[in-house]
Formats: structure tokens, sequence, C-alpha cells
């Protein structure tokens, strides 16, 4: 059974992914000592107002709310349709939006 407002999805038509969440912390250094001495994870880049760290089936961002806005990252096939695409340090391009409640949600082109 189908569930409401869930249409079949075809082979050509792929579900988008998210590539990351992004939360606020207070200390990046703290965060993500705790982080690493709790789960199995991988720090892929950490400086002073973020940090990156990657799960075996998502990216989970610290940021410190002055720097970077919590939100959720998505990587899409039709980016460039939600507005201008910038080109971040790690030479991934993305736009941010707002979904109806407010949530900073980020765009980011594929490859």
């Amino acid at each position: 059974m189908e569930e409401q407002g869930l249409s079949k999805l075809s082979p050509t038509n792929q579900l988008d992914s998210i590539h990351h969440v992004a939360i606020p912390v207070l200390d990046i250094n703290i965060s993500v000592k705790w982080y690493k001495e709790n789960f199995n994870c991988q720090i892929i880049y950490q400086d002073e107002t973020w940090a990156f760290i990657e799960f075996a089936n998502i990216k989970l961002a610290l940021v410190t709310p002055n720097q970077h806005p919590p939100h959720i990252a998505f990587v899409s096939q039709t980016a460039e349709k939600f507005g201008t695409l910038v080109e971040h340090r790690d030479k991934s391009r993305s736009t941010y939006i707002k979904d109806p409640s407010g949530n900073t949600v980020e765009v980011m082109a594929e490859g």
C-alpha cells in the first residue's frame, strides 16, 4: 500500500541524498574530542569555527553559531534552480535557502 503523499519511484527518478547535517556547538575542540571518544568516526576537517566528521552513512558538521548557520545539506542534480551557487574552500558549490518553517537548508551541486 502506498503511503499518502508519496509516489513510487522509477529507477530513473532517484531520491536526492543528504550530504551532512550541521549542528551548533559551543567549543569545536571539545566537541570533536567527545565525538571521537564516543563514536567510530573520522575527522575530515577541523578549525576553530567548524569541523567536519564522517560516519558510515552521513557527515556531521559541528559549527559555531556566529560563523555558520545550523542546517541540513542535500545534494541535488538541480541545485542551480535554488539560486546562485557559491564555491567553498573544499571546492563544493552550494546555496542556502529557508524551508517553509524557517530552517536553513543547504543545496549542493553534485560532484
